[in-house]
């Protein structure tokens, strides 16, 4: 193994140069080709005197893993040399650095963020479970990230990886404890968790300890791991990672539930299919517009939108990714002046009816009051996160309250106002995901522009389809102002 100071091995073919970590058998440098593209690789320098047999099986599962896989979120073995002193496994660059550093910079990511990371690794993941490999030492050192700008996801180091196998006690301490599940330091079969979601979200692992003793006492401990209250998740997130961290490897959520999970969503993870599906979706909801059939062409844009946001994430061509821009801009522009819109603001009658049928029961009271919270908020404009999360809370009861009201005009009515809320929260979730980011780590991560700016990107304000608001002048003339005010709170208008 390489110490500090001294100079790096030499390479037929390359330059090694700066160093960019070292581990427990090897070194790893930058380095150029000395061909005429001078390509930047990541060298591995693996000593040969500090090998063992142990980290020799390590290393050939390694070389043999990753000359035999291809994956956009597993870093690519270019090709692997040796000499008397040394072996050298010659990598893809990755720029960012680790997962680990590029949360300790930042202290936590925001939960959209998470999400984006999550659903890249749990792409690399789920490659590797379709080709029978287990990683087996899951932790944000290993995760690389292929730029500082519009990072990209590469799962590393499978020195302990292994193709799966039936349970074999020696396998047991594979890996590091800090991210092992805790069947795993308990000598019992153990199956995949991860707590890398709550170090993104948290800035902490959930087991993080200033001891190796008090880090196996935590382990060993049957109490639940419970979740910070601070920041706020969304309810999806947070299920999610009580259902990983469940100390129970009988009761934790599976391999398959896992990418089923609405919080991770492998449906619309960014891929070369995620375009050509929302272009497919678009054409029948113009068709169904056409039709008139207000109610399926709605669902159908918003389908359509939940394609369009990964298909800009997945395209790295500036140009390409200008064009979906256009194409996302075109198509809020038809939902917003179609008349699928006016399908959301139906249904005030029948509310107030509701309402009142609603006054013998309170649960079913306060759940309406929480949706009209979120309708009023929505239409404010201030903060369509809030909204949403209410949306969320109040469908969370209806829902309950519907699969238990009986069959009258009542229950007709709720399904109604249901299909309703459940409408808004959906364009919501869609406008919330397309809004452009303000700069900072969203920035970095190459966030899509928002709706609004794509539309009229001269204005800073934005106008939700269901606000209803205008500012007029004492003559009555409709201000041309943008509706929500840069600045803050709402003029009155003038009496």
């Amino acid at each position: 193994m390489a110490r500090a100071g001294c100079a790096p091995p030499r390479l037929d073919g390359f330059v090694l140069t700066e160093r960019l970590g070292t581990g427990t058998y090897a070194t790893v440098y930058k380095a150029y080709g000395k061909k005429d593209t001078r390509e930047v690789v990541a060298v591995k320098c693996v000593s040969k005197r500090s090998l063992n047999r142990a980290s020799v099986e390590n290393l050939l599962t390694e070389i043999e893993i990753l000359k035999t896989i291809r994956h956009p979120h597993v870093v690519e073995l270019k090709d692997f040399q040796w000499d008397s002193e040394h072996i050298y496994l010659i990598m893809e660059f990755c720029a960012g650095g680790d997962l680990s550093r590029f949360i300790r910079t930042r202290r936590l990511l925001p939960e959209k963020v998470a999400r984006v990371f999550l659903q890249q690794l749990a792409c690399a993941l789920k490659f590797l479970h379709d080709h029978n490999i287990s990683h087996l030492d899951l932790k944000p050192q290993n995760i690389l990230l292929s730029a500082p700008d519009n990072p990209q996801l590469k799962l590393a180091d499978f020195g302990f990886a292994q193709y799966m196998s039936p349970w074999d006690e020696q396998h047991v301490l594979r890996g590091s404890p800090l991210y092992m599940a805790p069947e795993m330091v308990c000598r019992q079969q153990y199956d995949w968790s991860a707590p890398l979601l709550a170090e993104a979200l948290f800035g902490r692992p959930p087991f993080a300890s200033r001891s190796f003793a008090e880090l196996e006492e935590k382990i060993r401990s049957d109490r639940a791991i419970e979740l910070p209250s601070r920041p706020q998740l969304s309810p999806d997130c947070r299920d999610l990672l009580q259902r990983l961290l469940e100390r129970d490897p009988r009761r934790r959520i599976s391999f398959q539930d896992f990418f089923a999970h609405p919080f991770v969503d492998m449906e619309h993870a960014p891929s070369p299919d995620s375009f050509p599906k929302a272009t497919e979706l678009v054409v029948e909801a113009v068709r169904k517009d056409q039709e008139g059939d207000a109610s399926a062409a709605l669902a159908l844009y918003c389908k359509a939108l939940e394609y369009f946001v990964p298909a800009l994430r997945y395209e790295s061509d500036p140009r390409r990714k200008e064009a979906i821009r256009a194409k996302v801009s075109e198509e809020l522009k038809a939902l917003v002046t179609s008349d699928s819109k006016n399908l959301l603001q139906q249904g005030s009658p029948a509310r107030e009816v509701l309402k009142e049928m609603a006054k013998d029961k309170p649960r079913l009271c306060a759940a309406l009051e929480v949706a009209a919270a979120a309708m009023a908020r929505e239409e404010d404009g201030r903060d369509d996160g809030d909204a949403l999360e209410l949306y969320q809370q109040s469908l969370g009861e209806l829902l309950l309250l519907l699969a238990a009201e009986p069959a009258g005009r009542r229950r007709e009515l709720l399904h109604a106002e249901v299909q309703t809320l459940m409408a808004r929260a959906e364009y919501l979730k869609e406008q919330i995901k397309v809004w452009p980011p303000r700069g900072g780590l969203q920035g970095a991560l190459g966030g899509v522009g928002g709706w609004h700016e794509l539309l009229c990107p001269s204005r800073c304000g934005r106008r939700s389809p269901w606000a209803r608001r205008r500012w007029r002048s004492p003559s009555g003339a409709v201000s041309p102002q943008p509706l929500r005010a840069p600045w803050g709170p709402w003029p009155q208008p003038p009496e």
